[in-house]
């Protein structure tokens, strides 16, 4: 996965501004997918389980995510919106495995399929569980305004939907919205 780089941003705070704060920041935009022909375009496949160790209202998303390769824990700011501050760290996977078990207070099992198109990655995710029949595909960009192809099976953007967060997801499942 592409780590986020070291950019100066804007920082909103509350109802203030911190300007121009050097820290790791992800740009991803997210969407929902019009229909399955990406699943020709697959070139590798991840199961994963992650964990999140706050719940909604607080500053940062705290997640632990734990998958066949590696475990991670991961530090967000919490802010909807494609642009935010991102702190990733490589853990034990026992550690993880742990931390999963006995401290997350909401967890998510997904399928993460990587599909290499026109110079860019895409991260589609297939939930299972409580989540399962949602597919959210994501994309992460050096800029917030860059332009980027977009593939046929490319449905709506959710980028600035909170449910589609996976933080969300773990506390309030796909399965538990209306019309789901």
């Amino acid at each position: 996965e592409p780590k986020p780089s070291r950019n100066r941003i804007r920082l909103k705070v509350g109802l203030n501004f911190i300007e121009s704060i050097a820290m790791p920041l992800e740009i991803e935009r997210k969407f929902l997918l019009a229909n399955d022909a990406w699943r020709a375009e697959v070139s590798r496949t991840r199961v994963m389980r992650q964990g999140y160790l706050s719940t909604t209202g607080g500053r940062a998303s705290i997640r632990v995510r734990l998958d066949q390769d590696e475990a991670r824990l991961n530090i967000k700011a919490a802010v909807v919106g494609s642009a935010r501050a991102e702190y990733d760290y490589g853990v034990p996977p026992e550690e993880a495995q742990e931390i999963l078990d006995t401290l997350c207070v909401g967890r998510i099992d997904k399928t993460r399929h990587i599909v290499e198109r026109d110079g860019f990655t895409w991260e589609i995710d297939e939930f299972h569980g409580d989540n399962a029949g949602l597919i959210v595909a994501e994309i992460e960009l050096d800029a917030v305004l860059q332009d980027f192809p977009r593939p046929s099976w490319l449905g709506r953007e959710v980028t600035d939907e909170n449910r589609y967060y996976n933080h969300s997801l773990a506390l309030k499942p796909y399965r538990s919205w209306d019309g789901a």
